[in-house]
């Protein structure tokens, strides 16, 4: 599957962060970035080749079944243009199959290379629209592109983006289960139908979620990232958010969810001062300490960015 001429010879260097969706009751609808990110360096070669560092390592440098080097090749033969073979360096610390946005950094990643290899002149619009239309919604790519929190909604092809730099002293602490969960089982737990009242309250909800975010309203967050649309019927396969939701309100933790669709968790503290005793009630909250990882990080306001020099040098 490779073309006669190579469109661009250039080297290709982009950083992606990771993503937290739907925040409870922002359902396929809001996302925030995160301060850790996928580094991706490319250079055009004879062939294929990969050589990945850092998380799951191992998965990333496949050369088959991966997700980058399939929707950029896809991008590219869809488009009518040449696949340029690339030396792909990948160091990569967004853990797969947590929730916290690896596949729309990935497909972000590869399209936009394929765009760059391809010269095929799209805008950022273009290329956000196409990487939604692959994820199936528009919450985590929006927010991995655009950094900050964010709301979005497909209007057609179009994706109509509202986005706020949350406050910079909030913090986050992920709490990564031992195991993964593929997003296809998440979502096949969900029901077909809600009832009123459970719709109503998400709405409700995620009203005064993007408030709390544009406002800095930390004490609206405990209300406003309750769910009733997906988290209970995740509850069974996400074990972990049971032992941490009754946490919100409690030594500086703001609010409690599934990072995306789990299995990881999301929990937004008020202030750094305030870690030490939310990670010391968070640990004293799980039976099994040995079985979970807590990841504190920042909320990243600026989302994609190209690099320069390459990904080795800083």
């Amino acid at each position: 599957m490779t073309g006669s001429s190579v469109a661009c010879t250039a080297s290709f260097r982009l950083r992606l962060p990771a993503t937290s969706a739907n925040l409870g009751s922002g359902f396929d609808a809001v996302a925030v970035a995160l301060s850790f990110y996928l580094d991706v360096e490319a250079h055009p070669a004879e062939q294929f080749s990969i050589d990945a560092t850092g998380r799951d390592a191992e998965r990333c440098s496949h050369l088959d079944d991966n997700l980058i080097l399939n929707v950029y090749q896809k991008t590219l033969l869809d488009h009518g243009k040449p696949v340029t073979p690339v030396a792909l360096r990948m160091i990569n610390d967004i853990p797969l199959g947590m929730g916290c946005g690896s596949s729309a950094a990935g497909r972000l990643a590869a399209i936009t290379m394929a765009v760059h290899y391809g010269a095929l002149g799209w805008d950022s619009s273009r290329i956000l629209e196409q990487a939604s239309a692959l994820e199936g919604h528009p919450d985590n790519a929006a927010a991995c592109w655009l950094g900050g929190f964010v709301a979005a909604s497909c209007d057609g092809p179009a994706v109509e983006i509202a986005q706020v730099v949350p406050p910079v002293e909030w913090r986050a602490i992920i709490a990564l289960p031992a195991n993964p969960l593929s997003t296809s089982k998440a979502r096949a737990v969900l029901p077909d139908q809600y009832s009123r009242a459970d719709v109503v309250a998400n709405l409700q909800a995620v009203s005064m979620l993007g408030l709390a975010f544009s406002q800095g309203r930390g004490d609206l967050l405990k209300v406003a990232m309750k769910d009733r649309i997906h988290q209970p019927y995740r509850l069974p396969i996400c074990s972990l958010l049971a032992s941490l939701l009754p946490l919100a309100g409690k030594q500086g933790i703001l609010g409690v969810s599934l990072s995306g669709a789990g299995p990881a968790v999301l929990i937004i503290v008020e202030h750094e001062v305030s870690i030490q005793a939310a990670m010391e009630l968070i640990q004293a909250s799980v039976n099994d300490l040995s079985e979970i990882e807590l990841r504190v990080c920042r909320f990243e306001p600026s989302g994609a960015r190209f690099l320069v020099p390459s990904i080795g040098s800083h």
